[in-house]
């Protein structure tokens, strides 16, 4: 790969980690781009991504997401952020070696203050602090697996967490 076509990170992490809100402040920092895959993703498929669980099931959307992680990895040069679940994949978890990926850690208490325990979020509509807290334990191992650095949330401002990764990025 060349430097051209490669992210300047990658942001990966559970769902309130602070992704989205990380990622845009933190390539306005860096006079970036940012990108999001779960945009992507809705825009590929004309719908929000729900309605791609409702209508087709987590299985369509896994696919959708894969091809996008790909698309994204080999065209963004700013930063990129992947969906919660998209280290599920093993090929996403293979397509991130040699990428600066940088794991937005976050416990339980501050992903459910900043994810408003499930709106929007299919896989959160049941039950939703038990199931995003098994799903940070289900996916924790998988984002220690790709990051090439971990930054932890909890109770900081999305300004700071960016400052931090930004000092990373330019090493």
């Amino acid at each position: 790969m060349t430097g051209a076509t490669r992210p300047v990170c990658v942001l990966v992490g559970a769902p309130g980690s602070g992704k989205t809100t990380v990622g845009q402040a933190l390539a306005a920092a860096l006079g970036v781009e940012f990108r999001d895959t779960d945009v992507d993703i809705e825009r590929l498929a004309g719908k929000p991504i729900p309605e791609i669980f409702i209508d087709e099931g987590e299985a369509h959307f896994r696919a959708l997401e894969r091809a996008a992680v790909a698309a994204a990895l080999a065209s963004c040069t700013g930063v990129l952020a992947l969906g919660g679940g998209a280290v599920l994949a093993e090929e996403n978890r293979a397509a991130l070696l040699g990428h600066r990926v940088v794991h937005l850690s976050v416990e339980l208490p501050d992903a459910v203050k900043r994810v408003g325990l499930g709106v929007g979020r299919p896989l959160l509509a049941i039950n939703p602090r038990a199931t995003l807290k098994h799903l940070m334990d289900q996916r924790r191992p998988l984002y220690a697996e790709v990051a090439t650095a971990t930054v932890h949330t909890d109770g900081r401002t999305p300004a700071d967490i960016a400052a931090e990764i930004a000092t990373l990025v330019q090493e």
